[in-house]
């Protein structure tokens, strides 16, 4: 399945259900037949152990042997938006391992708030970041 509203919506709405106004991190990712899977941020008192909001999804994927397509992540912005959250380096890395053809959210440039859809493969190989030379 690829990126669309409900995926989004399911992130915005574990964010909502789940922290405060104002702080937080949520993701949502489908798999190739349909199942739909959130995840939290995980930011302990103690230590530097925190995970990324995408990473229980992704473990609960990888626990039932199936194939991530799509991911979206979302947070709360200064201002108390909901934005669209790129992922991380490593989050990037970890979407990768099912192929450049894995959807993600992006911010629109225009409006944080709204999405783009973009393939792993636009993921550099060499850092894990995000390639934007087509919007150069």
């Amino acid at each position: 399945m690829k990126i669309d509203q409900r995926l989004v919506d399911a992130a915005i709405d574990l964010l909502q259900r789940r922290f405060p106004p104002g702080y937080g991190v949520a993701a949502a990712i489908y798999t190739a037949d349909g199942d739909l899977f959130t995840g939290a941020v995980f930011e302990p008192e103690y230590g530097g152990g925190g995970l990324c909001a995408e990473t229980g999804a992704i473990l609960q994927a990888h626990t039932l042997n199936k194939q991530v397509t799509a991911s979206a992540c979302v947070a709360y912005d200064g201002s108390g938006r909901i934005v669209i959250l790129t992922p991380c380096g490593i989050c990037q890395e970890r979407l990768r391992h099912w192929g450049g053809a894995v959807e993600v959210a992006v911010p629109d440039p225009a409006d944080p708030t709204r999405w783009i859809a973009k393939p792993c493969a636009k993921f550099s190989p060499t850092t894990g970041l995000m390639c934007l030379e087509d919007e150069r």
